[in-house]
C-alpha cells in the first residue's frame, strides 16, 4: 500500500512514476545469502547465552577479540586482541572506518552495494577506479595511480582504498600479483588500505586456489575486515571484525573508530557476540558446514554459469561466494524488445521471472546503461528448510529433483532472453 500511494503521489505531482525500490538505500541488496537452516550447535550457544544482562563493551568484550585473533592467526594474520574491533556488521564498522580516516576515498568498479552509499552518507566522495579483465574487487594499478594524481590534482584528499580480494559482486578471486602491485601502487601514494575479506572462506576450489590477504604484503598499510555472515554466521545474527596493524597510527585510527562505534550506539548484542566468538574457534561443526556450503554452492553457480553462457551472455566463472556476476550485453537487442535497455529495467524484469532478487550492475556502482546482473545461487537449493537440508547433505545435488526443478527455470528464463 506504501508503495501504490508513492506512485499515486508521483504521478499526481506530474514526477515520473518510479519504483521507490529502484533508487534509495534502505532498498538495496543485501549480501547474497546462503539458503540454509541455521547451524544447530550455533542456535545452541546463541539460546544458552539469551539470558545474558550484562552488554558488550564497544568493540566487542575480550572472548570475541581473542576468538578473533586466533581465527586470523590460523591464517598467517599475526597480532593481539587490543588490535581487533567488532561491531554489529559489516555496514557500521566500514561506516566507522571511513570516517576515522577522513578524506576522500577509492573503491573498485563494480564494488559491494553498501561502499558507495556509506561514503557518500559521511560526505566523503567516492572515486570509482577500473578493474582488471581477469577478476574484479581490486582496481587495476596505472590506472589506480592516474585516480589518485588526478584526484588530488582537483583539489581532493584520497586517503583510502577499499578492496575485496574475494569479491562480491563478481565471485573472483584477485591473483597475487595483482593484489601486491595495487597496495604498492597505493601505499606509495600514501593511501591506506582496507581489505574485506568477508568471502576468504567460501572459495570454490580451496585446494587449486591462491588466496594472499593485502596485510601480508603490506602489514603496516592494511586493515582486515571480514562480516562474519559470509561463513560462519547467519546473515540475522550481525556481526563483523576488523583487524588493524600494530603501528602507533593504526592504534590512533582503531580509537577513532571506537569513539565513532560508542557515538553510533554500535554494539554486537552479547548473545551473538558468544555465538560469533564460537564460530571464529572454528569447531568441526562449523568447519564442516562451511566445506559443505562450499561446495554446494560451487556446483551450483557452475551450473548457472553455464545456463548464462549458453543463452549468449558473458560471465567469469564463479570462484568463491553464492553468486556470479553477469554480463547480457551481447543480448541487448532482444532485450530492448522486451524494454529492458539498461540494469534498473534488467534487475526488475529478471527478478519478476526468477521470482529472487537479480539486483542490476547499478546497484555496484556499473553504469546504469550496462546491462550487468548479479545472480544468487541460494535460491536454487530448495523453497523449504527441509529441501535445503537436503541439498546440503547431498553427494550430487543437481540431482535432486527440486534442485532441477529451479535450474530448469533458471535456464529457461536465460534460454529465453535470445
Amino acid at each position: 500500500m506504501a508503495r501504490e500511494r508513492t506512485g499515486r503521489a508521483a504521478r499526481g505531482s506530474g514526477a515520473r512514476a518510479v519504483r521507490e525500490d529502484h533508487g534509495p538505500v534502505r532498498y538495496g541488496p543485501p549480501p547474497p545469502g546462503p539458503g540454509l537452516p541455521v547451524l544447530p550447535e550455533l542456535a545452541e550457544v546463541l539460546a544458552g547465552a539469551a539470558g545474558r544482562d550484562a552488554p558488550e563493551p564497544t568493540g566487542g568484550g575480550a572472548v570475541l577479540r581473542a576468538a578473533a585473533t586466533a581465527y586470523w592467526g590460523r591464517r598467517g594474520l599475526r597480532g593481539g586482541p587490543e588490535h581487533v574491533v567488532a561491531a554489529p556488521g559489516a555496514s557500521p564498522l566500514l561506516l566507522a572506518l571511513i570516517a576515522a580516516h577522513g578524506g576522500d576515498v577509492l573503491m573498485p568498479r563494480p564494488c559491494p552495494a553498501a561502499w558507495i552509499p556509506q561514503a557518500r552518507l559521511l560526505g566523503s566522495p567516492a572515486y570509482q577506479v577500473p578493474t582488471p579483465a581477469e577478476c574484479g574487487g581490486v582496481p587495476d594499478p596505472y590506472a589506480l595511480l592516474e585516480t589518485v594524481r588526478r584526484v588530488r590534482a582537483e583539489g581532493g584528499r584520497p586517503r583510502l582504498l577499499l578492496i575485496s580480494v574475494v569479491d562480491d559482486p563478481t565471485a573472483t578471486v584477485a591473483p597475487p600479483e595483482l593484489v601486491r602491485e595495487a597496495c604498492e601502487a597505493a601505499v606509495a601514494e600514501g593511501l591506506h588500505v582496507v581489505s574485506d575479506e568477508t568471502w576468504r572462506d567460501t572459495l570454490h576450489r580451496p585446494h587449486d586456489t591462491v588466496l594472499l590477504s593485502p596485510a601480508e604484503m603490506c602489514p603496516d598499510d592494511v586493515t582486515v575486515v571480514c562480516d562474519l555472515a559470509g561463513a560462519l554466521t547467519p546473515s540475522t545474527w550481525p556481526v563483523a571484525i576488523a583487524r588493524f596493524p600494530d603501528t602507533g597510527r593504526a592504534a590512533e585510527q582503531r580509537a577513532r573508530t571506537l569513539d565513532i562505534l560508542t557515538a553510533l550506539g554500535a554494539h554486537v548484542a552479547g548473545p551473538v557476540a558468544e555465538a560469533a566468538a564460537h564460530a571464529l574457534g572454528e569447531p568441526e561443526s562449523v568447519t564442516e558446514r562451511i566445506r559443505r556450503s562450499a561446495a554446494l554452492h560451487a556446483a551450483l553457480g557452475a551450473a548457472a554459469h553455464r545456463a548464462v553462457l549458453a543463452a549468449g551472455a558473458l560471465a567469469r566463472p564463479p570462484q568463491a561466494g553464492r553468486h556470479l556476476y553477469a554480463d547480457l550485453e551481447p543480448l541487448r537487442s532482444p532485450l530492448a524488445e522486451r524494454g529492458v535497455t539498461d540494469s534498473l529495467e534488467l534487475e526488475q524484469y529478471l527478478t519478476e521471472r526468477l521470482a529472487a532478487p537479480a539486483p542490476g550492475g547499478h546497484r555496484f556502482g556499473d553504469e546504469l546503461g550496462a546491462l550487468r546482473v548479479r545472480l544468487g545461487t541460494g535460491a536454487l537449493l530448495g523453497t523449504t528448510p527441509e529441501q535445503r537440508t537436503r541439498s546440503l547433505a547431498a553427494a550430487e545435488p543437481l540431482d535432486l529433483p527440486h534442485v532441477v526443478r529451479a535450474l530448469g527455470v533458471f535456464a529457461a528464463v536465460f534460454a529465453g532472453l535470445r
